[in-house]
């Protein structure tokens, strides 16, 4: 099996995110952004930028963005001298000093107030900054990593992010391929993980059902890799038998699998090029909504050219629930 670290897979997406972390690891650049969706790996590439990098003899500070209070965060990352403010009784060491010599990672960069988005930028730029309450600058040598779900290019044209700190972070980007395009990587995890939680739960677990590699194949994964492993962990913990069978799969999977999920009406699509009437429903409701059905595949594949996997992610489905689909109203691609 293909890895670096726990960055599993094959995929030639992945094989290439390996061979960009080696290459951005040993360089000298100073701020890295990672791309990826809710699940992907962003941490696991942030902290492999470290260990595969001259500073990992030193820390690897965490900083999740989301998670500390805006009132908070400027003392945390600079730190403050005793007296700064109410309570502040002793001097305090901030997580930027604390990483110096090593690396930082903002983790949901993007939910940084404007204040501090303009502080780091300073930070970025000088290398230098202040506890809070100091008139004296100290000198840091850290690299940045952040990453975020979102394009920040849009934050940006949204108002939401610095436009300067965009470009300041984005000498080096990586992006992370969603689970649901890495083919059978999705197996390859599920090997991984099966080994892990064999071990972890003293099971003996060695293989899955062939219908369950279908379902993963076709599944649309929206929590991507740490979907797949909490649901497997989930089956070790709750399961008895010495394979994963189909009927350990979550009801709501199937029903994704199987192209029974939640109704896509004409209004979400409309940025698309998808238009329709969802209320244009005759006497016969069930003729109506097939008609309704049929006429929303029909759009998504004539606005996609026929391709199959783009047109299912417009519709909010996945590429084997849409297979489905075609075959039953007798459609062709």
């Amino acid at each position: 099996m293909a890895y670096q670290g726990d960055l599993v897979g094959e995929h030639e997406s992945i094989v290439e995110t390996r061979r960009l972390i080696m290459r951005v690891a040993q360089s000298k650049a100073n701020t890295v952004v990672i791309y990826g969706e809710t699940g992907t790996g962003k941490g696991l590439v942030a902290r492999l930028l470290h260990e595969q990098s001259e500073r990992s003899n030193n820390e690897f500070i965490d900083v999740n963005c989301a998670a500390i209070p805006a009132n908070l965060m400027e003392s945390e990352l600079f730190g403050f001298e005793k007296g700064a403010f109410t309570g502040a009784q002793a001097k305090k060491t901030g997580l930027v000093e604390a990483a110096d010599g090593g690396s930082i990672f903002f983790d949901e960069i993007r939910e940084l107030e404007p204040v501090l988005q303009a502080k780091l930028l300073s930070l970025l730029d000088s290398q230098e900054f202040r506890r809070v309450g100091s008139v004296k600058s100290k000198k840091v040598d850290v690299r940045f990593i952040a990453a975020t779900n979102k394009i920040l290019s849009g934050e940006v044209r949204a108002g939401k992010f610095r436009d300067d700190l965009y470009y300041r972070l984005q000498v080096v980007a990586i992006n992370i391929t969603p689970l649901r395009e890495r083919g059978d990587d999705v197996l390859l995890l599920c090997e991984y993980f099966m080994r892990r939680f064999n071990s972890r739960y003293e099971r003996n677990i060695r293989d899955i059902e062939p219908a369950v590699a279908d379902i993963f194949r076709a599944y649309y994964w929206p929590g991507n890799v740490r979907e797949l492993e909490n649901l497997l962990e989930r089956i070790f913990i709750l399961e008895s038998e010495d394979q994963i069978l189909a009927r350990h799969i979550p009801p709501r999977i199937m029903r994704e699998v199987e192209g029974d999920a939640r109704p896509v009406y004409p209004e979400d699509l409309s940025d698309d090029g998808l238009h329709g009437n969802p209320r244009s429903i005759g006497s016969d409701f069930y003729k109506a909504t097939a008609d309704f059905q049929r006429q929303l595949i029909e759009k998504a594949l004539a606005t996609n050219n026929g391709n199959v996997t783009k047109a299912s992610q417009m519709l909010g489905m996945s590429r084997h629930a849409l297979r489905h689909q075609i075959n039953k109203l007798n459609l062709t691609p």
